[in-house]
Protein backbone atom coordinates (compact mmCIF):
# COMPACT_ATOMS: atom_id res chain seq x y z
CA UNK A 1 0.00 0.00 0.00
CA UNK A 2 1.69 3.16 -1.24
CA UNK A 3 1.69 6.26 0.94
CA UNK A 4 1.05 9.59 -0.72
CA UNK A 5 1.30 13.23 0.26
CA UNK A 6 -1.15 15.75 -1.23
CA UNK A 7 0.10 19.08 -2.57
CA UNK A 8 0.35 22.13 -0.34
CA UNK A 9 -2.56 24.48 0.25
CA UNK A 10 -3.74 26.54 -2.71
CA UNK A 11 -5.01 29.46 -0.59
CA UNK A 12 -8.28 30.96 -1.77
CA UNK A 13 -9.30 28.07 -4.02
CA UNK A 14 -13.11 27.96 -4.04
CA UNK A 15 -14.73 24.77 -2.70
CA UNK A 16 -16.22 22.70 -5.55
CA UNK A 17 -19.91 21.94 -5.12
CA UNK A 18 -21.24 18.44 -4.53
CA UNK A 19 -24.50 16.59 -4.01
CA UNK A 20 -23.85 13.22 -2.39
CA UNK A 21 -25.84 10.55 -0.56
CA UNK A 22 -24.98 10.18 3.10
CA UNK A 23 -25.21 7.12 5.30
CA UNK A 24 -28.16 8.91 6.93
CA UNK A 25 -30.10 8.49 3.67
CA UNK A 26 -30.05 12.26 2.97
CA UNK A 27 -28.42 14.25 0.16
CA UNK A 28 -25.62 16.55 1.30
CA UNK A 29 -24.45 19.57 -0.67
CA UNK A 30 -21.78 22.18 -0.15
CA UNK A 31 -24.45 24.73 0.82
CA UNK A 32 -26.18 22.58 3.44
CA UNK A 33 -22.90 21.29 4.88
CA UNK A 34 -21.07 24.56 5.58
CA UNK A 35 -20.92 26.00 9.08
CA UNK A 36 -21.21 29.72 9.81
CA UNK A 37 -17.41 30.03 10.14
CA UNK A 38 -16.22 27.34 7.75
CA UNK A 39 -16.25 23.76 6.56
CA UNK A 40 -13.84 20.88 6.86
CA UNK A 41 -14.10 18.56 3.86
CA UNK A 42 -12.20 15.36 4.43
CA UNK A 43 -11.66 12.39 2.18
CA UNK A 44 -11.47 9.23 4.28
CA UNK A 45 -12.05 5.51 3.89
CA UNK A 46 -12.83 2.61 6.15
CA UNK A 47 -9.90 0.35 5.29
CA UNK A 48 -6.96 2.81 5.25
CA UNK A 49 -4.58 2.25 8.20
CA UNK A 50 -3.80 5.99 8.36
CA UNK A 51 -7.49 6.79 8.83
CA UNK A 52 -7.99 3.90 11.26
CA UNK A 53 -5.12 5.20 13.41
CA UNK A 54 -6.64 8.66 13.85
CA UNK A 55 -10.39 7.94 13.66
CA UNK A 56 -11.27 8.23 17.39
CA UNK A 57 -9.25 11.47 17.73
CA UNK A 58 -10.59 12.80 14.42
CA UNK A 59 -14.19 12.23 15.47
CA UNK A 60 -13.51 13.95 18.82
CA UNK A 61 -11.83 16.94 17.14
CA UNK A 62 -14.68 17.38 14.65
CA UNK A 63 -17.18 17.36 17.50
CA UNK A 64 -15.04 19.93 19.35
CA UNK A 65 -15.01 22.21 16.27
CA UNK A 66 -18.80 22.50 16.14
CA UNK A 67 -19.07 25.28 18.79
CA UNK A 68 -16.57 27.29 16.70
CA UNK A 69 -19.01 27.25 13.76
CA UNK A 70 -16.97 24.72 11.79
CA UNK A 71 -18.95 21.87 10.25
CA UNK A 72 -17.38 18.74 8.81
CA UNK A 73 -18.27 16.37 6.00
CA UNK A 74 -16.46 13.09 5.31
CA UNK A 75 -16.36 11.82 1.73
CA UNK A 76 -15.54 8.23 0.75
CA UNK A 77 -14.39 8.10 -2.88
CA UNK A 78 -12.67 4.72 -3.17
CA UNK A 79 -13.66 2.07 -5.72
CA UNK A 80 -16.10 0.01 -3.63
CA UNK A 81 -16.19 -2.94 -6.01
CA UNK A 82 -12.51 -3.74 -5.59
CA UNK A 83 -12.41 -2.43 -1.99
CA UNK A 84 -15.61 -3.78 -0.39
CA UNK A 85 -14.56 -2.58 3.10
CA UNK A 86 -15.38 0.89 1.78
CA UNK A 87 -18.90 0.01 0.62
CA UNK A 88 -21.93 2.13 1.53
CA UNK A 89 -23.08 -0.56 3.97
CA UNK A 90 -19.68 -0.61 5.71
CA UNK A 91 -19.72 3.20 5.77
CA UNK A 92 -23.03 3.05 7.68
CA UNK A 93 -21.45 0.65 10.17
CA UNK A 94 -18.37 2.88 10.66
CA UNK A 95 -20.44 6.01 11.20
CA UNK A 96 -22.53 4.24 13.82
CA UNK A 97 -19.57 2.51 15.49
CA UNK A 98 -17.62 5.76 15.88
CA UNK A 99 -20.70 7.95 16.46
CA UNK A 100 -19.87 10.42 13.68
CA UNK A 101 -21.17 13.92 14.40
CA UNK A 102 -20.82 14.76 10.71
CA UNK A 103 -22.26 13.42 7.45
CA UNK A 104 -20.41 10.51 5.86
CA UNK A 105 -21.14 10.51 2.14
CA UNK A 106 -20.31 8.32 -0.85
CA UNK A 107 -18.67 9.82 -3.94
CA UNK A 108 -19.95 6.98 -6.10
CA UNK A 109 -18.46 8.14 -9.42
CA UNK A 110 -15.33 9.75 -7.89
CA UNK A 111 -16.15 13.08 -9.53
CA UNK A 112 -15.99 15.02 -6.25
CA UNK A 113 -12.55 13.63 -5.37
CA UNK A 114 -11.36 14.67 -8.84
CA UNK A 115 -12.91 18.14 -8.50
CA UNK A 116 -11.11 18.68 -5.18
CA UNK A 117 -7.86 17.15 -6.39
CA UNK A 118 -7.92 14.66 -3.50
CA UNK A 119 -5.11 12.13 -3.69
CA UNK A 120 -5.16 10.15 -0.46
CA UNK A 121 -7.06 9.16 2.65
CA UNK A 122 -7.03 11.13 4.78
CA UNK A 123 -6.93 14.32 2.71
CA UNK A 124 -8.17 17.43 4.53
CA UNK A 125 -9.54 20.63 2.98
CA UNK A 126 -10.27 23.45 5.44
CA UNK A 127 -12.47 26.25 4.11
CA UNK A 128 -13.46 29.57 5.67
CA UNK A 129 -16.99 31.04 5.76
CA UNK A 130 -16.65 32.20 2.14
CA UNK A 131 -15.67 28.60 1.24
CA UNK A 132 -12.16 29.64 0.22
CA UNK A 133 -9.45 27.07 0.95
CA UNK A 134 -7.30 27.93 3.96
CA UNK A 135 -5.88 24.58 5.06
CA UNK A 136 -4.65 21.45 3.32
CA UNK A 137 -2.41 19.76 5.81
CA UNK A 138 -2.01 16.85 8.15
CA UNK A 139 -4.18 15.78 11.06
CA UNK A 140 -1.23 15.69 13.45
CA UNK A 141 2.37 14.48 13.73
CA UNK A 142 1.57 10.89 14.71
CA UNK A 143 0.74 9.47 11.28
CA UNK A 144 -0.15 5.82 11.85
CA UNK A 145 1.71 5.69 15.16
CA UNK A 146 0.68 6.38 18.71
CA UNK A 147 0.54 10.13 19.33
CA UNK A 148 3.10 11.51 21.77
CA UNK A 149 1.82 13.31 24.86
CA UNK A 150 2.72 16.72 23.38
CA UNK A 151 1.29 15.85 19.93
CA UNK A 152 0.35 19.06 18.07
CA UNK A 153 -3.27 19.13 16.87
CA UNK A 154 -2.47 20.59 13.46
CA UNK A 155 -5.91 20.17 11.86
CA UNK A 156 -7.89 21.20 14.94
CA UNK A 157 -5.73 24.27 15.56
CA UNK A 158 -5.87 25.31 11.89
CA UNK A 159 -9.66 25.01 11.76
CA UNK A 160 -10.03 26.89 15.05
CA UNK A 161 -7.82 29.66 13.61
CA UNK A 162 -9.95 29.73 10.45
CA UNK A 163 -13.10 30.04 12.58
CA UNK A 164 -11.61 32.96 14.49
CA UNK A 165 -9.75 34.84 11.73
CA UNK A 166 -11.05 33.35 8.44
CA UNK A 167 -7.42 32.63 7.50
CA UNK A 168 -5.45 29.44 7.86
CA UNK A 169 -1.88 29.10 9.07
CA UNK A 170 0.72 29.98 6.43
CA UNK A 171 2.96 27.09 7.51
CA UNK A 172 1.34 23.72 6.82
CA UNK A 173 2.67 20.18 6.72
CA UNK A 174 1.14 17.89 4.11
CA UNK A 175 -1.06 15.00 5.15
CA UNK A 176 0.04 11.44 4.46
CA UNK A 177 -2.18 8.52 3.64
CA UNK A 178 -3.21 5.71 1.34
CA UNK A 179 -3.82 6.56 -2.29
CA UNK A 180 -7.43 6.95 -3.34
CA UNK A 181 -8.49 3.70 -4.98
CA UNK A 182 -9.52 4.91 -8.41
CA UNK A 183 -11.69 2.85 -10.71
CA UNK A 184 -9.61 0.82 -13.18
CA UNK A 185 -9.08 2.70 -16.43
CA UNK A 186 -10.52 1.02 -19.47
CA UNK A 187 -7.86 0.36 -22.06
CA UNK A 188 -8.43 1.96 -25.43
Amino acid sequence: MASLNPPVCNFGLRAPDFNLLGVDGKRHTLANSAGKNGLLVMFISNHCPYVKAIKPRLVADCRELLPYGINTIAIQSNDTENYPDDSYERMMEEAKLFNFSFPYVLDENQEVAKAYGAVCTPDFFGFNAKLDLQYRGRFDAAGRGEPPVDNPRDLFNAMKQIAQTQQGPREQIASIGCSIKWFPQESI
